[in-house]
């Protein structure tokens, strides 16, 4: 990847993560509290639904950015070695959703205690005192380790869920470009439709796996996957297990419109741009 198109792909990003997360912020605190044990009003309800805005705002430019640079770069690295467009997707999806989780986990544990009245530093709750609170390891587990709790859970979710929206994303644009008899790129319009079902069908399939990765993260003390699973079969049912599916559906569906329509917008801009410069 030359340095033009690592800029590109560096500011397509962010401002595609930026404008998902902004827009609906609100629904993932409500399916964040769905997730929480005590159910919903028990996490404080409608009250605050902004709350975690702030570490969310501050991580989402940095982690799609670091995503789509990665996922641009290996789509180019893989083409030479791997034939299969799908696998190519999959492969270059899980390493670019790798790289975005060392910014986006922090921010994740941040945001949920925030969002879920979690009381962090001097016994405020907010983005800030959640911070300082993992950062002067209040929670008795190092810096590290509290800031990056439910690292593998959220690795366990985002790399089936990234294998899922990717490839079919990729492909939902190649059919329709296809249909259509265009040689030219899908607009950013069409690409926000291939993207919205792409994220709605991936969101779908790994409420699971999201359900547990809020769990661990809220949990007061460091807990692994297996006990997770166990405590939820044991003391709530396997229904629980789908809770938040429909908030979450609606938001990544509307959220994979804007994230991926922006992206497509902005890539194609600044690929116009740098065309006209070298004329």
């Amino acid at each position: 990847m030359d340095n033009s198109t690592f800029i590109i792909s560096l500011i397509s990003g962010a401002c595609a993560g930026t404008s998902t997360d902004l827009a609906f912020f609100p629904i993932d605190t409500i399916k964040t509290r769905l997730q929480a044990k005590g159910g919903f009003f028990a996490n404080g309800g409608y009250h605050g639904i902004y709350r975690g805005l702030g570490s969310c705002v501050v991580a989402s430019a940095p982690s799609a950015s670091l995503f789509f640079i990665t996922y641009d770069s290996m789509k180019i690295y893989t083409k030479q070695y791997i034939d299969s467009p799908v696998q190519r997707h999959m492969i270059s999806s899980s390493c670019g959703e790798i790289a975005a989780c060392l910014v986006r986990v922090p921010a994740e544990v941040i945001k949920q205690r925030t969002q879920t009245g979690r009381v962090g530093h001097n016994g405020v709750s907010s983005s800030w005192s959640n911070f300082m609170y993992l950062i002067k390891d209040k929670s008795g587990e190092g810096l590290i380790r509290g800031l990056y709790r439910g690292w593998n859970t959220t690795i366990m979710r985002e790399i089936p869920f990234t294998v899922i929206q990717f490839p079919l994303y990729e492909w939902l644009k190649e059919k329709w470009a296809k249909t259509t008899h265009s040689a030219e790129k899908l607009s950013a319009v069409k690409g926000a439709i291939c993207g919205s079902i792409a994220g709605g069908v991936a969101a779908a399939l790994t409420t699971p796996l999201d359900v547990i990765k809020t769990r661990i993260m809220l949990h007061k003390d460091r807990v692994n996957v297996v006990d997770v699973v166990k405590s939820i079969i044991r003391e709530e049912g396997l229904g629980t297990f789908l809770n938040g599916i429909g908030p979450r559906t609606a938001w990544i569906s509307a959220g994979g419109a804007i994230f991926l329509g922006c992206y497509e917008l902005v890539h194609a801009s600044l690929s116009y741009s740098k065309e006209e410069k070298l004329q």
